[in-house]
């Protein structure tokens, strides 16, 4: 409903005290009654469309000033938008949380970056829906914000995200061909986006524009880290019958991880890589490896699980100029889930048949019961 949505009534009575008219001067201005003034501030009736071009060039304001409409957000109310929805979805039944997302993709259907966040919190919460045709029915929704943002988006960055999204929530519905034509064209320009960053460096050095080379600089090589983990876990899946080659995917992807300190620096990344690792290692019948794993599993998953420590994505002492590029997200640095949600999650995790031979371990059932009922408690492990 538009009384919902909008603030005309109460924009109405707070302009015209604002600027000390009367509601009888205001309604001969308009040539309505009085009457019809006061109906209007005290949300019983509302003014004719005709008439909001006369009462926005009455109060010296746009009409959508007038209405109370914002056409787009700002990073930090996306942000606080995505965090009461995330709390809506952890405390309310789906269809109300449902209800409450689409209002406001409703009002703010013109702002992508908001759209593309959507997206994300759609493909973080679908599984909680009554039904699967339900959930098809959110993953069939968040696609279509997707071809929302590339049909009208002009910004590459946003239009980047929302390609990844659409063949995330291609992979979610069982399309893996789909995903694939929507991520090879990507790939052939890969060579030709890293010259660009290397182009585009240099230049902000030649310009004596220091500060945005070193900002660039380390952010791609935050994004270059994070691409090597985050293959090797692929090629860990790969390979996972080939303990050898296996075995030496991991080496490497540790050696890294330890050397830029990345359990610290993106715990929720790393506790993939663990948790791939504890499979394979499970699955080989090596149990205190396995057990190990999940042990670095648990712990860097305990900042998502208490709430607590620092943003999901930030920086260090080595990565000092990286947070600029991390405001630039709509939702900075903040967990895209509820930390009950990611709880959820994690016992589902730890439920993978995989962990069959696990199950009898006094040190699996110790760290199930930290991380599925005792998450609260778990900084102090």
């Amino acid at each position: 409903m538009m009384a919902d949505i909008f603030n005309l009534w109460d924009n109405i009575a707070r302009l015209r005290r604002e600027r000390k008219i009367t509601q009888e001067e205001l309604a001969d201005f308009l040539g309505v009654t009085k009457a019809a003034v006061s109906k209007w501030e005290n949300r019983q009736t509302t003014p004719d469309i005709l008439l909001l071009p006369q009462l926005a060039s009455f109060f010296e304001v746009t009409i959508d000033e007038l209405v109370g409409y914002e056409a787009c957000l700002s990073g930090e109310q996306i942000r606080r938008c995505y965090k009461d929805l995330c709390d809506d979805f952890a405390r309310l039944p789906f269809s109300r949380a449902m209800e409450k997302a689409r209002s406001l993709i409703h009002r703010y259907y013109s702002c992508y970056p908001f759209l593309t966040q959507m997206c994300t919190l759609y493909l973080n919460h679908f599984m909680l829906a009554g039904d699967e045709e339900e959930s098809r029915q959110v993953l069939k929704e968040a696609e279509g914000l997707c071809d929302r943002v590339l049909q009208n988006c002009r910004d590459v960055g946003i239009c980047s995200e929302a390609v990844v999204l659409k063949a995330v929530l291609a992979l979610q519905q069982g399309k893996a061909p789909e995903a694939i034509e929507i991520l090879e064209p990507t790939l052939r320009n890969r060579h030709i986006d890293g010259q660009r960053g290397t182009v585009l460096a240099q230049a902000y050095r030649m310009t004596g524009e220091e500060d945005k080379a070193k900002v660039f600089a380390q952010t791609q090589q935050y994004l270059d880290l994070l691409g090597l983990v985050g293959e090797a876990i692929q090629l860990m899946a790969l390979y996972g019958t080939e303990p050898n080659r296996c075995g030496e995917i991991m080496a490497r992807a540790q050696a890294v991880i330890e050397v830029f300190e990345l359990d610290r620096l993106v715990p929720h990344f790393t506790a993939q890589y663990y948790y791939q690792a504890a499979l394979i290692h499970a699955a080989a019948g090596e149990k205190e490896e396995a057990l190990e794993m999940l042990e670095r599993f648990e712990r860097c998953t305990g900042s998502l699980l208490t709430g607590e420590g620092e943003p999901i994505l930030h920086g260090d002492g080595y990565f000092d100029r990286i947070g600029e590029w991390i405001e630039q997200f709509p939702l900075g640095g903040m967990a895209p889930r509820d930390k009950a949600f990611v709880r959820r999650n994690v016992k589902e995790a730890l439920d993978h048949s995989g962990f069959g031979n696990l199950k009898d371990s006094g040190r699996f059932q110790a760290l199930y019961h930290r991380m599925t009922e005792g998450g609260e408690k778990y900084a102090e492990h």
